[in-house]
């Protein structure tokens, strides 16, 4: 897995196993820290002095501020209605559909294993445990915690 050219590494930048991430198109800020296995994909941006564990994946239209920490096996999406192919059986493409933007505000911890829903936004100093499944905006300064996985509506 490369961290490409189009990957742009502020001062500092420490990946500790430099083969074992995928790193493109994104903007990592000084002093942050990215362990092993964590792909970063294009127009995503993590800011300074943050902490990326291992096995996390942040998605295109992520957006992590400064100082912010990410556990083990965090995963984003960008996606409220994600498909594999169109009505008609085609491919979806990059035309096919918009990425919904999610932002992590400063000095916020996410721990390990988390499902960020896009769209979302977790605040200031917010705290998201472990496991916990997001699916709306977190308010400054507090903790969440827990799945949130219920019955919505059928499929059309």
């Amino acid at each position: 897995m490369p961290i490409d050219q189009s990957a742009r590494l502020g001062e500092g930048v420490r990946i500790f196993h430099p083969d074992q991430v995928n790193l493109y198109g994104c903007t990592i800020g000084d002093g942050t820290r990215i362990g092993s296995f964590v792909e970063i994909q294009k127009n995503a941006s993590v800011g300074a002095r943050c902490k990326i564990s291992s096995h996390s994946f942040i998605c295109e239209g992520v957006e992590i501020d400064d100082e912010v920490f990410i556990g083990h096996g965090v995963m984003f999406t960008n996606d409220l209605y994600p498909r594999a192919a169109n009505p008609d059986g085609s491919p979806q493409s990059e035309a096919d559909w918009k990425v919904v933007k999610t932002f992590v505000k400063k000095g916020a911890s996410i721990g390990s294993n988390a499902t960020i829903l896009a769209g979302v936004t977790i605040g200031y100093g917010a705290l998201v445990g472990a496991g916990a499944v997001v699916t709306r905006d977190v308010p400054d300064h507090t903790i969440v915690a827990g799945p949130a996985a219920t019955i919505v509506r059928k499929c059309d």
